[in-house]
């Protein structure tokens, strides 16, 4: 077994979780920062992160990190850790694809007494059962024999500069326990939170994957919340209001669940549930509620420029903000595509405006091309979707001089004041 000192780090996948990482350890050790996206790689060479995680200034105080999409230049590496994504596919069944891809990379030099960490959000189990064969079957080597493996659930959250990757505290496990000790000490080189070290893989595997259920859980409760309070004529933001001031009541708010964690998490675990013969009731629920809500969204507007005797068929509605996130350029698992989808059905003509947005990545993932800016006076609807800062500084009177004399303002984040916005979530 390797010795802290010894381990030379490589990190596979330079996305949201895996470039914090390898900056935060190429401040103190050599790593490998590997990705296939050549591009990503050129820009991250030049001093420059698209995903605004880590600024240029920090990048440069990584004097150890390198980077490369050879899989050839690992070879000198002994401790791999893995950062890739772990999505879902069309029927909402988890796409391990990235996973598997990364674990046959590595498993091509994979050498004894070597080390590969995941950090990956998967069901309990999949670590040992799915990549573990992988590694396996490439490397001929032998699993707790050959070479070990640990699970270290990712816990960043994009866009937030307060709570960073060495400002969380991590999750750490290994096959054996002096893998698990090593892997604790390895993370706890850089974690300035600390770390707790789970008594196995599965253990942080299902601790991971139950955190942004619980979050998906509270907020489906919320939006249901909010409907029934919409057919009541109550301002929901007002309800909640008044139940915060409760010292144990949960701060949580209606809106779109979408993201790479909250909007994805939960089907990996009712995946394993139903393989094991369980059939999950409330965690399902959730789901198809928080899923529903761009339909409803759509709905609330249409009944509303309805009732302002404004005419759909062939109207014209500004959607401000494509994000998942409020002040970050992420796209996935936006569910700000749905509501662009149900508008489609009315036939109803939709402009995207969000300055945070790469243009050719929208195109690219959801074949939509953001407007530079809005047209003033043009819109039958606006809707505040992404509670962004630039939109938060344009105030109600600027973002309704987008509007035509007669629309509808819905405010989805409570971004304005009740008495600024039409309706509001």
């Amino acid at each position: 077994m390797h010795q802290l000192n010894d381990i030379k780090l490589a990190i596979i996948g330079l996305g949201y979780v895996g470039l914090p990482l390898a900056v935060e350890f190429g401040k103190i050790r050599p790593v490998v920062g590997f990705d296939i996206n050549q591009p990503r790689i050129d820009a991250l060479k030049s001093g420059h992160d698209s995903t605004l995680e880590v600024s240029d200034a920090e990048l440069n105080q990584a004097k150890y990190l390198g980077y490369s999409s050879i899989v050839s230049e690992l070879g000198e590496c002994n401790t791999f850790i893995v950062t890739v994504p772990t999505p879902i596919d069309q029927y909402n069944q988890p796409d391990l694809t990235p996973l598997i891809k990364a674990s046959e990379t590595i498993g091509k030099v994979l050498k004894k007494n070597d080390i590969v960490i995941y950090e990956s959000t998967v069901y309990p189990g999949a670590t040992e059962e799915e990549c573990v064969p992988v590694l396996e079957r490439i490397s001929g080597l032998v699993f707790n024999v050959d070479f070990f493996v640990g699970y270290s659930p990712e816990r960043i959250n994009p866009g937030d500069k307060e709570h960073r990757v060495t400002t969380i505290k991590k999750v750490t496990s290994g096959s054996t326990p002096e893998i698990a000790d090593l892997v604790d000490a390895l993370y706890n080189q850089i974690i300035t939170a600390g770390t707790h070290k789970a008594s196995s893989i599965k253990v942080a595997e299902a601790a991971k994957v139950i955190e942004n259920t619980q979050r998906d859980l509270n907020i489906a409760l919320i939006n249901e919340l909010a409907i029934i309070f919409n057919k009541m004529g109550i301002d929901t933001e007002a309800v909640l209001q008044a139940a915060g001031t409760k010292w144990n009541f949960l701060p949580f708010r209606p809106g779109l669940v979408g993201g790479h964690c909250i909007g994805v998490d939960p089907y990996y675990l009712t995946h394993k549930a139903q393989a094991i013969g369980y059939h999950p009731e409330i965690i399902l629920a959730g789901r198809r509620l928080n899923d529903s809500m761009g339909a409803y969204v759509v709905s609330q507007l249409v009944k509303a420029m309805v009732k302002r005797r404004i005419h759909v068929d062939g109207a014209r509605v500004l959607i401000m903000g494509l994000t998942f996130k409020e002040n970050c350029p992420d796209l996935r698992n936006t569910r700000i595509v749905d509501i662009v989808a149900e508008l489609a059905e009315y036939n109803i003509a939709v402009d995207v405006y969000d300055p945070w947005v790469s243009v050719a990545e929208a195109e690219h993932e959801y074949a939509i091309t953001p407007v530079s800016e809005p047209i003033t006076n043009t819109y039958d609807g606006i809707v505040v979707a992404v509670a962004h800062n630039e939109f938060r500084d344009m105030g109600a009177e600027t973002i309704r001089s987008f509007g035509k004399a007669e629309h509808v303002l819905y405010d989805l984040k409570y971004l304005l004041a009740s008495s600024d916005s039409d309706i509001r979530l």
